[in-house]
């Protein structure tokens, strides 16, 4: 149970899934587009579903964006899923295009649904075409059940280690609201909006605009504070779902519970967001970077995610070295204007400068400490009042490996 301010409660559903809200259903197979693993994915609400939507600011962006884009636009309503791996259908052109029309059109005529119905999303290998013949056999195996939730997160990973899912609860005009969620992403981390792709699921009643304010009121503090290797991948999509089958009256941002919803959205998004930073490729730690102390909030999270994204900083942090000059010289370039007189930073609670000043500390104690697997790494201003927290990963050997023969 996590009590948030303004007594908003949170409780955690144990072992939960993107299935844990009522009136959802899910499904994965191997359709043939990679050699042996999972590689197709569905989501299928009982209902039409209110739905929210943020996209890769990449300018380069991958054919399912425009697609999906295309299907909110029409109504505000998606009741479908179809997801692949392997591929991400990305700069190939009107063939691309086309391929994603007919992955929507297929899945739609599958679950007799109208096209605007289903949303696309695609991972994997930029610039290759996809295999219609196993994608279209492959949708018309697809058969959603109310535990299919394992079989879809594994269907949507690529690089990934280990799947990722989340789900909690609260209350709202006295119904028990529950978000459920699962994601994708190990490598081409740095959200502007990643390879990464997020699905939430709700049983709230919400309207499709309000759920879209909600989302992208959270985004920056969760999704886009993550980084694992600084590149912006042209497919990262991060979609919610919203069924309405929890009962409750319509959430809008006059309801007296709207903070609630708020709060239960922003911490699926975070512990989604930080489960895709621990996976990081070739990763061995997470490392959270907390910054206090700015004038505003925007410059303590550039601060930390600055931070986070330097390989200095993250080979350090795999060497377990508490080499602090390299996260005072990482802000330096943010962008950010502090006074570097005024700057403590500490590996957890081992303060290793002060006021700008290094402080006395055992080298054991922090080499210790930098090999946990989850590091944290607080710095504190006297600019003002604002923070901000980034989450990112080591950088280690594998990951040269690992992208080294990506394509392979």
């Amino acid at each position: 149970m996590k009590t948030l301010e303004r007594n908003i409660t949170i409780q955690l559903v144990k072992q939960g899934n993107i299935l844990s809200p009522k009136g959802f259903k899910a499904a994965g197979l191997h359709a043939g587009l990679r050699y042996s693993k999972k590689d197709l994915g569905m989501i299928l609400s009982d209902t039409p579903a209110s739905c929210a939507a943020v996209y890769t600011q990449s300018v380069v962006q991958a054919a399912p964006l425009n697609v999906t884009k295309e299907s909110i636009h029409t109504e505000g309503k998606i009741q479908g899923v179809i997801v692949n791996s392997a591929c991400a259908n990305a700069c190939t052109g009107e063939q691309g295009l086309k391929d994603a029309y007919e992955m929507r059109n297929c899945a739609a005529v599958k679950f007799g649904l109208p096209d605007h119905y289903i949303a696309v999303a695609s991972t994997g290998v930029i610039g290759e075409f996809m295999k219609m013949d196993k994608i279209k056999q492959g949708i018309e195996l697809l058969e959603p059940t109310a535990d299919g939730a394992d079989d879809f997160e594994h269907a949507i990973l690529t690089t990934d280690t280990v799947t990722k899912h989340y789900a909690c609860q609260t209350e709202v005009d006295g119904k028990l609201i529950t978000m459920g969620g699962a994601a994708k992403g190990s490598g081409m981390i740095h959200p502007n909006m990643a390879t990464m792709l997020g699905f939430i699921t709700t049983d709230a009643n919400i309207a499709s605009a309000d759920l879209q304010k909600a989302l992208s009121e959270i985004t920056d503090e969760t999704f886009n504070q993550i980084t694992v290797d600084g590149d912006t991948s042209t497919n990262d999509m991060v979609l919610v779902l919203a069924n309405g089958q929890a009962g409750n009256s319509q959430l809008t941002e006059t309801h007296p519970d709207w903070p609630q919803f708020v709060a239960l959205l922003k911490q699926t998004s975070e512990n989604l967001a930080k489960e895709i930073a621990k996976d990081g490729e070739g990763a061995t730690k997470l490392v959270e970077v907390n910054v206090t102390g700015t004038q505003t909030k925007q410059e303590a999270q550039v601060l930390a995610k600055t931070i986070v994204g330097s390989n200095l900083v993250k080979t350090a942090v795999y060497g377990a070295d508490a080499n602090w000059g390299r996260i005072i010289a990482s802000m330096g370039r943010s962008g950010v204007t502090f006074n570097p007189g005024d700057t403590t930073i500490a590996f957890g609670e081992i303060t290793v400068l002060q006021n700008g000043v290094p402080a006395p500390f055992s080298e054991a104690e922090a080499k210790s400490y930098l090999e946990e697997p989850t590091i944290i790494i607080n710095v504190h201003l006297k600019e003002g009042t604002a923070a901000g927290t980034a989450w990112g990963c080591d950088l280690t050997y594998d990951y040269v490996k690992i992208n080294a023969s990506y394509r392979s």
